[in-house]
């Protein structure tokens, strides 16, 4: 997956996955990058409003392949993502500019979790929002703990949560997952209406706004800082190697 950081004159700028044509998904560096760069975008002076889209043929399917096969075999590296899927939360929930999503095709893992720790998510109505982790074998541990019982209701995310059924954009709006829902031709125009509104808007009162409105997510940091530990420990177990095998066959995983 390639990232990309467009500055707008009018105070939003756009992240950009990619490549276009492509589902982009996150190799090692990628999701390194997906960390930090909120606290990089906040220190530009410029910068009012973060806008989230991809140019690929889906928002983005989380980490590739190889970054689970890596998560498999190597400590180390289950160490390094487990910092980075924190870092990735509390970099999105600390950033003081309002981050908008635009939301089409498929957003799965940290592509879902980037598009659902939006302040405003905007989803086409035909996007396919999925959490797949415990179809892969471990928790679903790098966001929904802390996000989806409060957006939708304890219900809601346990019966998606651990089921991994996929959610429309439409019935991702409809329970409250997202934010708004509007036909994929008109995503992009609406999400930088939202995003532009808001970068005409009073810095403080909306950094703020946000700030305030975070100590809910905030309140809920134990439940996921346990189901990201549960989630690493997860892929060092027979059941992550099943689901990843069972990903490359295009079957379905048979847990013992």
């Amino acid at each position: 997956m390639s990232i990309r950081i467009e500055g707008e004159s009018n105070g939003v700028v756009e992240v950009v996955f990619g490549p276009p044509g492509s589902l982009p998904t996150c190799a090692a560096d990628e999701h390194t990058e997906l960390a930090t760069l909120w606290g990089r975008i906040q220190q530009d002076p410029r910068a009012r409003v973060i806008l989230v889209r991809s140019e690929g043929r889906g928002f983005s399917a989380g980490g590739d392949i190889k970054l689970v096969d890596d998560l498999l075999r190597d400590g180390a590296t289950r160490l390094r993502v487990m910092r980075e899927a924190r870092e990735l939360v509390q970099g999105m929930l600390d950033c003081e500019l309002p981050i908008v999503c635009a939301i089409h095709g498929a957003a799965v893992g940290a592509g879902a979790a980037v598009a659902l720790l939006a302040d405003v998510s905007i989803a086409a109505e035909d996007a396919r929002i999925i959490d797949g982790h415990t179809r892969l074998g471990v928790a679903a541990g790098d966001h929904a703990a802390v996000i989806w019982p409060l957006l939708c209701g304890m219900a809601k995310a346990k019966y998606h949560l651990l089921t991994c059924a996929p959610l429309s954009g439409a019935e991702a709006e409809r329970i409250g997952l997202v934010s708004l829902c509007v036909p994929e031709a008109e995503l992009l125009d609406r999400a930088r209406a939202v995003a532009a509104q808001l970068a005409a808007g009073s810095r403080s009162a909306l950094a703020f706004t946000k700030r305030s409105l975070n100590h809910w997510l905030r309140a809920a940091w134990p439940a996921f800082e346990h189901s990201l530990a549960l989630e690493i420990l997860g892929f060092a177990g027979d059941d992550a190697r099943e689901g990843l095998s069972a990903l490359k066959d295009k079957r379905s995983p048979r847990f013992s």
